[in-house]
C-alpha cells in the first residue's frame, strides 16, 4: 500500500481507547518539517493527520511545529480531550511541568476520568511525584472509582477475609471467602461447608437507598435476599428466604457481628408467620483461617 509522503514516516501508529498517544518513529528534524509542509500544502483538514505530526514533531523535540500542528488539529475538531492529553506531553517534552498538569485539569474539567489513560501514559505520567499532578490524580481516582472513596462501603469490611466457621459448639461446619472486587462496589462470598455443598453471595451498597443488599444463591436452591445497614450492633440485613425446591418464601433477617477477639458472628433467623415470631436458621462463628 502507498502512503502519501507526509506519512510515511509515521507509521506504526497505535491508538489505545481512542486516546493514548500515537507510536512514531523517530524521524530527522528536516523530515519532520517537510512532512508539515506537505500535509499543509495539501489541504489536509484531518485531525488524526495534523495530531499524527504533532506527536511526530514532539517525539523528535521540534516543539513549536507540533504545538502548530496540535493547533491545527484541533482547528479541525480533533476532540478536545485528545487535544488536551497530547498538549500536556508537549509541555512535558519542554521541561513545562506547571503548564502540563494545567492541561491536563482542563482535560479533566471535562469530564474525563479515564485516570488510567494518565498513569499508564509513559510521557505524562513522568510527573509522577509532582504534587500537582499527583493531587490530579487522586482526584480523578475518586471520580473514576467511587466506591473506592466514599463513606459506606467499607461497612462491611469487617467481613472481609478467609474464613474457618463453626457452630457454637466448636464444630467446624464450612469454610468462606470474602474478597472486594470491582475496586470496592462489592464484596463476594464464596461459601463451602463441610460436606462440599457451596453458595455465594453477591454484596454491595446500593446507593440510590443507601442500603447495603445481599443477594445469595446456594446449589441446593436457596435463595436470599435482604437489605439493611451498619448498627451498633453490626450488619443487620432484612427481606426474604426463597426455598426453590418446595416454592416456599418466608421472612428472613440477618445480623453479622464483630467479635473483640476478632471473630465474626453471624445469625441467621427465618419466622413461619408473617414476622411475628423468629426461629433460627444459622448461627455461626467465623475464626480467621490459618
Amino acid at each position: 500500500m502507498q502512503y502519501p509522503n507526509y506519512l510515511r514516516l509515521l507509521i506504526p501508529v497505535v491508538f489505545t481507547m481512542g486516546l493514548s498517544f500515537p507510536v512514531i518513529a523517530e524521524s530527522p528534524v528536516e523530515d519532520i518539517a517537510s512532512q508539515y509542509a506537505a500535509l499543509e500544502q495539501s489541504g489536509s483538514e484531518s485531525p488524526q493527520d495534523w495530531l499524527a505530526v504533532a506527536t511526530a514533531a514532539r517525539n523528535a523535540s521540534e516543539l513549536e511545529l507540533a504545538t502548530k500542528a496540535l493547533d491545527t488539529a484541533a482547528r479541525y475538531e480533533l476532540p478536545p480531550v485528545r487535544v488536551g492529553l497530547e498538549r500536556a506531553r508537549i509541555y512535558v517534552a519542554g521541561g513545562h511541568s506547571a503548564k502540563a498538569v494545567a492541561a491536563l485539569q482542563e482535560v479533566a474539567d471535562l469530564g474525563f476520568t479515564s485516570v488510567g489513560v494518565l498513569t499508564s501514559d509513559p510521557v505524562i505520567n513522568s510527573l509522577a511525584g509532582q504534587s500537582g499532578y499527583d493531587s490530579l490524580v487522586a482526584e480523578m481516582s475518586m471520580q473514576a472509582y467511587p466506591c473506592a472513596h466514599m463513606d459506606g462501603f467499607g461497612d462491611f469490611d469487617f467481613w472481609l477475609g478467609s474464613w474457618d466457621v463453626h457452630v457454637a459448639n466448636g464444630t467446624l461446619v464450612g469454610t468462606n471467602t470474602i474478597e472486594r472486587e470491582e475496586r470496592g462496589c462489592v464484596l463476594i462470598e464464596r461459601w463451602e461447608n463441610s460436606s462440599g455443598g457451596t453458595g455465594m453471595s453477591v454484596n454491595y451498597l446500593d446507593k440510590a437507598t443507601d442500603e447495603w443488599v445481599q443477594i445469595w444463591n446456594a446449589e441446593g436452591g436457596s435463595q436470599i435476599n435482604i437489605r439493611g445497614g451498619l448498627t451498633a450492633d453490626g450488619m443487620r440485613m432484612e427481606g426474604q428466604l426463597h426455598t426453590i425446591g418446595n416454592g416456599t418464601t418466608v421472612p428472613f433477617r440477618a445480623l453479622w457481628t464483630p467479635l473483640p477477639d476478632g471473630r465474626v458472628r453471624q445469625f441467621f433467623e427465618q419466622s413461619n408467620d408473617d414476622g411475628k415470631t423468629w426461629v433460627p436458621w444459622f448461627e455461626g462463628f467465623y475464626s480467621r483461617a490459618k
